[in-house]
């Protein structure tokens, strides 16, 4: 689920809301502060800094969450669950493991370009702290999960089985996760489906004209 946007006059910084307090609703300060956390880098992001972004005192921030940490596990959160109903969804129809691989595909891309900061975040922690460090272990068990269905896919004969299941995921995600650094909803005319067939079509049929 994206999080809502408010209405902006300036690409970089909305306006504060005209009504409610303290000025912006729970959602605007998540979206402001993990755009901050991913142009400064979640620890180098005071809640000074913070606040000084919004245009707020640190306790009309406190009104809305209870702490820095708050902000960064409810972001990873929103970005490591939309990945695991994916992977979810995917494995609970009775179809072949490639087929599944290839849902899991798409829907990563489609996660991926519908949480793009949110995504960027998780990409980006290095487990310096309890909540980051439990982001990780997330990620670690979904991207075993998914090695576990290639090695599947292997078995029956769908892919080729002299490349580890680890390494082909690695791969695979290393080429997803890339996307970060510059897909740009809004500055582009591709399409999230459109890049999620891209991403599939390269994966299974490469690049190289039959």
């Amino acid at each position: 689920m994206s999080t809502p946007t408010a209405e902006t006059a300036d690409a970089t910084d909305p306006p504060r809301a005209r009504r409610g307090r303290p000025g912006y609703d729970r959602a605007q300060v998540l979206e402001i502060a993990v755009r901050l956390f991913n142009e400064q880098g979640y620890d180098a992001t005071s809640v000074a800094a913070l606040a000084e972004r919004l245009g707020l005192s640190k306790a009309a921030l406190y009104h809305h969450f209870a702490s820095k940490e708050q902000i960064l596990q409810i972001a990873l959160d929103d970005a490591l669950s939309g990945l695991e109903a994916v992977l979810e969804d995917a494995l609970a129809d009775d179809r072949t493991a490639e087929t599944q691989l290839v849902t899991v595909i798409e829907g990563a891309v489609g996660v991926l370009t519908s949480r793009l900061p949110q995504v960027t975040l998780l990409l980006r922690v290095h487990g310096n702290s309890d909540v980051e460090r439990a982001a990780l272990v997330r990620r670690r068990a979904f991207d075993q999960r998914v090695a576990r269905l290639v090695e599947q896919a292997q078995r029956e004969g769908a892919l080729r089985a002299d490349i580890r299941p680890s390494v082909t995921t690695r791969l695979l995600f290393g080429m997803i996760n890339s996307i970060i650094e510059w897909y740009r909803p809004g500055h582009t005319s591709l399409r999230p489906e459109e890049l999620a067939r891209d991403v599939t079509l390269v994966v299974f049929d490469g690049l190289r004209a039959r």
